[in-house]
């Protein structure tokens, strides 16, 4: 018989090694995202601006690009891999390219939930228990969706998840090496977002309690400035190095990007409750209600149950939990979920399109979520009479899961317009719908099928997504669609709800087709004869 040790090891090698089979069997469903053109192009100036620099010639100049302060640390090796491994030009690109994009953002989302499983690990008091956090992730339908496409937030969200990682083991045992290694993530973090520079003021408070509450010699104050120190250095050396924009002004590029993040210049509008609201102008509880909205029901209310908890256990101890390392972690975890959300209110910036600039808090969410039920279970054990009632909590959580796993099947592809309790009625006019412009790849398929020969004349809403999803069609039915800037007479007009708080425009002809998820009609092709 197998030691328990390696029967859990080959357990979470087989959990692990399936949902990488899961990402490779769907992987070739997901449409081509608004944004995934312009990353590309993000990678392109900066693998010219490299290039010009190892050449010796005059360098691109890079400032004056308007996404420059974008980081690349993603983008710029996909551009060698599509340049190099498939042979494309320039902003070239066909439906392999996407494929291995896809392919490759899912692998690298899949590392960040190695790291959260890691970290799971340290927090929870069951090992087994550890793959929950994981699963709940997975169970999550708009983030799963998003980890194939969204090169920007669920990369941005692995990333940050393993250097909180990182950051967890330096504080469970501060040392050079580790100090290295999280100095390395961190940079990892704030080269694909520029967020990702909150992991410096967590590392600091927390290794800040390391010293004024030691639990070890270990602790003492010069050897954790030793080790604050090479993780500064580090975290900044690999930042600059793995960010070309950052190469002839670290400091003040650095600092302009950080200007420009905190107010975003976007002037648009998003379908927020029913009202177009100016996303330079947004309620304080925008991100919040997405959050609560696209999020299963049984998880935010055992994070909430967690906070409290966490709350609690301070107030009447504080020191005595501060001193151990899971309320260190407890404390970390409410920070990871809470500030973010707390300084996009406190500083008004421009978030828009959902919660998504704040997936990166996900995470935490699900570790104390997990951490609330594992408490109550273990309360509930001394209390016979409580048994029942967590049994049927636990219960009706579980349904939630499988209520969501069916769902996600029958949304799939397009779990990104996943609404947990709303109905498709109350989301109709209430919210954004596909934002991300996924479903015109399903109508422009129906549109090469349902007229096999001939030129095609089609107009849209919004063209950016119609342009984007041409890739996924035969050369020949590429060159039969005829994108044109206004519907009229003979002409298909592609709508897809992305702020539009009303029914069907009026005299763009009648619907042909339409692309639903979940009872929720995200596409609409019109035909005006």
């Amino acid at each position: 018989m197998l030691p328990s040790t390696a029967v859990r090891r080959f357990g979470v090698h087989a959990f692990f090694g399936l949902l990488l089979l899961i990402g490779l069997l769907l992987v070739a469903d997901y449409g081509v995202s608004w944004d995934e053109p312009t990353d590309q192009r993000n990678g392109l100036v900066s693998l010219r601006y490299v290039a010009d620099l190892a050449l010796g010639h005059k360098p691109y100049p890079i400032e004056q690009y308007r996404d420059s302060d974008h980081g690349v640390l993603f983008e710029l090796p996909m551009t060698l891999v599509a340049r190099y491994g498939l042979g494309l030009i320039g902003e070239q690109v066909d439906w392999n390219y996407y494929l291995v994009r896809h392919s490759l953002t899912f692998l690298l989302v899949l590392g960040g939930l190695g790291g959260l499983y890691r970290l799971a690990q340290l927090r929870l008091q069951r090992p087994w228990l550890a793959l929950l956090p994981v699963l709940l992730f997975v169970l999550s339908p708009r983030l799963f969706a998003e980890s194939f496409y969204n090169a920007k937030d669920l990369l941005f969200l692995a990333v940050f998840t393993l250097g909180m990682f990182t950051l967890a083991r330096l504080v469970q045992r501060p040392t050079l090496s580790r100090a290295l290694l999280h100095g390395l993530a961190t940079a990892a973090a704030i080269d694909v977002r520029l967020l990702g520079l909150m992991l410096i003021p967590f590392t600091l408070g927390l290794l800040l309690l390391v010293v004024l509450l030691p639990t070890q010699p270990a602790d003492r104050p010069r050897r954790v400035g030793a080790v604050v120190g090479i993780y500064l250095l580090m975290a900044a050396a690999a930042t600059i190095v793995g960010w070309p924009y950052l190469w002839a002004s670290p400091l003040s590029r650095l600092l302009l990007a950080f200007q420009r993040m905190s107010h975003f210049p976007w002037q648009g509008e998003v379908l927020y409750w029913g009202k177009l609201e100016q996303a330079h102008h947004l309620p304080w509880h925008y991100g919040p209600v997405w959050l609560l909205v696209t999020t299963p029901v049984a998880y935010w209310m055992a994070a909430g149950v967690s906070l409290v908890l966490v709350a609690l256990r301070l107030l009447r101890r504080p020191l005595k939990g501060l001193r151990a390392f899971s309320g260190r972690l407890d404390l970390l975890l409410c920070g990871w979920l809470l500030l973010p959300f707390l300084l996009v209110i406190y500083m008004q910036s421009v978030i828009y399109d959902s919660w998504r600039h704040l997936y990166f808090a996900y995470p935490a969410l699900l570790l104390l979520a997990v951490s609330a039920g594992e408490q109550l279970w273990d309360w509930g054990r001394g209390h016979r009479q409580a048994k029942p009632l967590l049994l049927g909590l636990g219960l009706l959580a579980g349904l939630e899961m499988g209520l969501t796993v069916v769902r996600m099947v029958s949304m799939h592809p397009h779990q990104q317009v996943y609404f947990s309790f709303l109905t498709s009625q109350q989301v109709e006019g209430t919210f954004e719908r596909d934002y991300w412009g996924l479903a015109y790849r399903q109508g422009l398929e129906y549109l090469v099928h349902h007229q096999p020969t001939g030129p095609i004349f089609v107009a849209a809403a919004e063209e950016q997504p119609l342009l984007n999803n041409l890739v996924w069609l035969s050369p020949t039915d590429r060159q039969r669609i005829h994108v044109l800037n206004e519907p009229g007479p003979r002409r298909y007009y592609f709508f897809g709800y992305r702020a539009w708080p009303s029914p069907l425009p009026t005299g763009q002809g009648r619907e042909m087709y339409r692309v639903d998820a979940d009872g929720l009609t995200i596409l609409s092709v019109l035909y005006q004869p």
